[in-house]
């Protein structure tokens, strides 16, 4: 009943920038939190950065002073700033949103992934 959809993402040069963005629609009531995570190839999904509502932005180590994650409340987007970007960013990222609905239950919603290559 929530969807996330993600748009930007693609090929760049190592070095280069991208953004990523994401728009949150349905049911929604409040997003607790906003955040993007990645998948490698062989390798796990992980936290990239995220926004929890009231708090400070959280980075993983990896991306910290290269990223920047931003977030609008009233629209219910979020954009993930790339810079400096490595092959090893490589990865498919994903939009998470987690919140409550219009109706009351829980949701936990996810995006369809969008490739980011980063080539050397």
């Amino acid at each position: 009943q929530v969807q996330l959809v993600e748009s930007g993402g693609g090929l760049v040069q190592a070095g280069g920038s991208l953004t990523l963005s994401c728009a949150a629609s349905g049911s929604i009531f409040s997003i607790n939190a906003m955040g993007w995570y990645r998948r490698a190839p062989g390798k796990q999904r992980e936290l990239v950065a995220r926004i929890i509502s009231g708090g400070s932005p959280d980075y993983a180590d990896s991306v910290k002073g290269r990223f920047t994650i931003s977030r609008d409340n009233a629209k219910n987007t979020v954009t993930l700033r790339m810079s400096s970007l490595k092959p090893e960013d490589t990865a498919v990222y994903y939009c998470n949103a987690y919140g409550l609905t219009h109706s009351g239950p829980n949701f936990a919603s996810w995006g369809q992934g969008t490739q980011v290559t980063v080539s050397s």
